[in-house]
């Protein structure tokens, strides 16, 4: 059971002024009896023992047996995969069953529910709880014994008005005991894995260290005797030694220092900011949300980002890529740039648009990926190009501003593409007393299906089947039908037709219908049209039988996937000789038999 008492008036007057600005006003109430410091990757407990945590796993910072309570620290990477950094802090009751996760930005999550918090705090569950400019800060109490928590998205300080009991254990009440407070169902399975990551040569330690030893120094060493400096500078210089000072990381350890000064110490370290050339006391990228794969770090245009973690993007930057594989399907085709890669190189993702200039990018707000896409709706510029074998979409990612008279980004080309392979119509064989076939084609890319039927009447309104009596020289139409396939991009085109009295296509006798895409010149009744224009077309002729035959009749045609640029796909019939225009086509044509019975 969780245990809420009362604070004293003493103890109220203290929580009041705290819950105006806690941090700073701490020392005119009771010095904090435990301190115990979380900074980076470095675990300071309440006997002033540092500790690094050297993998990316969620460790007990101090927990309660008899209660059920427990604060747990999540520790992540930034730049560098083999140095961690403290990423979240979560305070978890067992009675009420609630979490609260303190994270990045400032932001606060009671079990799945989002908190809308102020400094004027409020109390949920029996936990009081606020956020200003600095960070956020809760406390409660249980079994007699008060507690308070601060995160500002990068340092953790856990306090206590009485010193520890004996049944709390934890990192800040042991450090040395690391493996033992490791909190295996709430990490991942390959947190514990080490890198080594080249190293950085622009960090001087030597520098670092004079820096790191700055907390004996005024205005510091007025708060010595209380604090001892050593463990916080050992914090400081394991971190820095190993890893830029960047993301307000150089003034990251000195406010650490101050902040258990003024918990601890009746003594200021006065304007400490100054005198380390530190900014405002505002909290690093306070309010700045950033997805799971991000961390908020300095851009190099300067301000503020979301930057890809460091493990995160080991194989993006390893490829040289910042993408991922295109996406290609029948009609369409997409990337997906990387948000946080565009950060980093200072791209500013609304600048950028494919060959169509008004074609730009869709950012995902939640996992910050830019996504560029084109289809036959909308094809955005992109260039169609057959090398008889492979059909290839392209379009290319690009900044450029020809209005501007300067620019300060630099020229950025992304060239992305989607090759099908050429689709192949199957053989299709059928007789006529069914009015007509479906044939599901699967070629490469393309799923389509192809269909032939026969009428009596040019409307095409009367098809024929086993019933249906046809007689010679009667005028038959045939409609060969496609779905599935783009029209925008793709035309049908039958490149010949004809006829045999056995079902072989290269049988004899044979008489010609279709020649070259149209009509054959030794039969005047033969009518061809909509021939490459579209996905169908049709062509009619004068019922006939082979002389001697029994009677059977066999039509074979040869299809032709074109790919459609302006009336390319459209055979020239015009003048004596009917050439056909040459167009682009998928290889070689392939046979269509149908087969007619009278």
């Amino acid at each position: 059971m969780l245990h809420i008492i009362s604070l004293n008036l003493y103890e109220y007057d203290c929580q009041s002024k705290m819950q105006m600005m806690w941090h700073k006003v701490y020392p005119t109430c009771a010095a904090a009896a435990d301190l115990c410091t979380v900074t980076g990757r470095a675990v300071i407990d309440f006997q002033g023992r540092f500790t690094a945590v050297t993998d990316r796993c969620v460790y007990s910072m101090l927990s309660d047996s008899s209660t059920g309570f427990e604060v747990f620290a999540t520790f992540r990477e930034r730049r560098r995969r083999d140095v961690s950094f403290l990423d979240s802090v979560t305070l978890k009751l067992q009675d009420p069953d609630v979490q609260f996760h303190l994270q990045h930005g400032g932001r606060v999550q009671m079990n799945d529910t989002q908190l809308n918090l102020s400094s004027s705090g409020q109390t949920l569950h029996g936990v009081w709880i606020s956020k200003d400019s600095t960070g956020v800060m809760a406390n409660f109490t249980i079994s007699n014994h008060t507690i308070y928590l601060f995160f500002d998205g990068s340092t953790a300080q856990i306090h206590t008005g009485t010193p520890v009991w004996s049944s709390v254990d934890g990192l800040c009440v042991n450090s040395s005991s690391i493996s033992a407070q490791r909190l295996d169902q709430y990490s991942s399975s390959s947190c514990q894995i080490q890198y080594n990551d080249s190293l950085d040569t622009s960090v001087n330690c030597s520098a670092i260290k004079d820096h790191c030893n700055t907390l004996k120094e005024s205005p510091f060493s007025s708060c010595n005797g209380d604090v001892d400096p050593t463990p916080y500078i050992n914090a400081c210089s394991d971190t820095l030694c190993k890893y830029p000072s960047v993301d307000g990381l150089r003034c990251h350890f000195l406010w650490a220092y101050a902040r258990a000064c003024s918990l601890n110490s009746r003594a200021s370290v006065g304007d400490w900011r100054s005198a380390a050339g530190c900014s405002s006391a505002e909290g690093f990228c306070q309010d700045k949300v950033c997805s799971d794969h991000e961390f908020c770090g300095e851009k190099i245009s300067g301000g503020t980002g979301c930057l890809c973690r460091a493990a995160f993007a080991y194989d993006y930057k390893q490829s040289n890529t910042l993408s991922d594989p295109t996406v290609c399907s029948q009609n369409s085709g997409s990337i997906t740039l990387i948000g946080c890669l565009l950060e980093e190189k200072g791209v500013d993702f609304s600048t950028l648009h494919l060959n169509d200039r008004s074609c730009r990018g869709a950012m995902d707000e939640e996992k910050h990926m830019v996504t560029f896409s084109f289809d036959s709706s909308s094809t955005c510029g992109t260039e169609i190009t057959n090398n008889g074998s492979q059909i290839t979409y392209r379009n290319t990612i690009k900044y450029q501003n020809s209005s501007d008279v300067i620019s300060r980004q630099d020229q950025f080309y992304i060239d992305f593409s989607c090759q099908h392979t050429q689709p192949e119509t199957k053989i299709v064989a059928f007789n006529i007393k069914d009015s007509s076939v479906v044939v599901i084609v699967k070629s490469g890319q393309w799923n389509y299906t192809v269909a032939m039927k026969a009428y009596s009447d040019g409307g095409l309104t009367h098809a024929l089947d086993s019933t249906t009596a046809v007689v010679l020289n009667q005028k038959i139409w045939v409609e060969l039908t496609t779905a599935g396939l783009d029209a925008a991009v793709i035309a049908v085109e039958t490149d010949s037709c004809w006829a045999t009295s056995r079902d072989s296509p290269s049988s004899q006798p044979r008489y010609d219908l279709i020649k070259n895409g149209c009509a054959a010149p030794g039969d005047q009744t033969v009518q061809v049209e909509g021939n490459g224009e579209g996905t169908s077309n049709r062509f009619s002729f004068n019922m006939f039988q082979f002389t001697g035959s029994s009677g059977d009749v066999y039509l074979h045609c040869k299809l032709q996937l074109c790919v459609k640029r302006g009336n390319s796909c459209v055979p020239d019939c015009s003048g004596g000789s009917k050439r056909r225009r040459r167009s682009a086509g998928y290889g070689d044509p392939a046979v269509i038999s149908l087969a007619w019975t009278q």
